[in-house]
């Protein structure tokens, strides 16, 4: 990766004129660079999440989430599908595991989404999650922009899948879609709470063929569940519903639930305090990235962390008080009462 040498790139108002008009090859080359770690390229992303920020945010932004084996990538394609014969432009943000052990990652829903692909009325753009939490790429929020910029008035961001901090894409996206099986056990305790409180609907895929009873039995149970959590802030109930991707059935119900809950928080004011809200922990969440590789970029921090990591397996020094000691360290380094 050391002589690693980026595509030649454009002036940043190339990239910038390019997305406003719609031109896919340039939008998939502007987000290469959102998502690069090249210190050339991060004032040349910047640059350009700048100046398309006037032409972003004319979206409705829905995160989708669930259980391994829901069939979220078929339930996508899908809805995509739809909602390109509705007239809209629908960009899916896919967001990859990476490996913890090759930091590689598949990056597989394209292929997936073979229909979907070849539209130009959809863009499909897949990401590695690296070490971000929460099951998106910690550069989604800029993609999703551009995206906007682009001309998406749908984007659908698909996350890695459940766990406990798969939560992260609730708060970036205005309606959040949750995917459960039915016979799969006790499906009450086969996903996290907070992620249950969080939704704006849950959709029972797979309804079809023998599964359709069990699927309509998970449907009420998850129905009396939603109706147990504390009322949201938006005003919206959350609803249950039943779905097959495979079959093209309840498909425009989720829209239909989409769109009636983008109305009520249009009314009442809650989708534009919401936005405004996401926009302030975005900047807070941007602090902490460039705090943490101002910390760990640092020579003398490096190097000091070499030695305390020695201390700490030799028994000479607890991690607790080393984690102490490189703060106090990086506080003199730059002189921090």
């Amino acid at each position: 990766m050391k002589n690693y040498k980026p595509k030649k790139r454009l002036p940043a108002q190339a990239y910038i004129d390019g997305v406003l008009k719609g031109d896919r090859v340039i939008l998939s080359r502007a987000i290469t660079i959102i998502e690069s770690n090249l210190e050339s390229d991060k004032s040349l992303s910047k640059e350009i999440v700048q100046e398309i920020l006037p032409n972003s945010g004319k979206s409705i932004r829905i995160g989708i989430t669930g259980v391994p084996g829901v069939g979220k990538s078929t339930f996508i394609e899908v809805f995509g599908l739809h909602l390109v014969k509705l007239g809209h432009k629908v960009a899916i943000l896919s967001i990859d595991p990476s490996s913890q052990r090759s930091r590689g990652s598949i990056l597989g829903d394209k292929t997936r989404m073979d229909e979907l692909s070849v539209l130009q009325e959809a863009y499909i753009r897949p990401s590695a999650s690296g070490d971000t939490l929460g099951g998106v790429s910690n550069k989604t929020g800029e993609t999703m922009l551009l995206c906007e910029a682009a001309g998406y008035d749908v984007i659908l961001i698909e996350t890695v899948g459940v766990g406990q901090s798969e939560t992260a894409v609730h708060g970036m996206t205005d309606f959040f879609l949750l995917l459960m099986l039915a016979g799969a056990g006790d499906e009450l305790q086969g996903i996290k709470k907070g992620i249950m409180e969080m939704a704006d609907m849950v959709v029972i895929n797979k309804a079809d063929g023998d599964n359709i009873t069990m699927s309509k039995l998970a449907k009420r149970q998850y129905q009396n569940a939603l109706h147990i959590f504390p009322a949201s802030e938006s005003g919206w109930t959350p609803v249950a519903s039943t779905a097959s991707a495979i079959k093209n059935i309840g498909i425009d119900n989720v829209w239909n639930e989409v769109l009636k809950f983008k109305k009520l928080v249009d009314e009442n004011g809650y989708f534009l305090k919401n936005r405004n809200h996401q926009q302030i922990k975005w900047m807070y969440n941007n602090i902490n990235e460039e705090l943490k590789h101002l910390f760990y970029g640092s020579k003398n921090i490096k190097r000091e962390l070499s030695s305390l990591e020695n201390d700490i397996v030799t028994s000479k020094i607890s991690p607790v008080k080393a984690a102490q000691q490189i703060i106090e360290e990086f506080k003199n380094s730059f002189q921090l009462s």
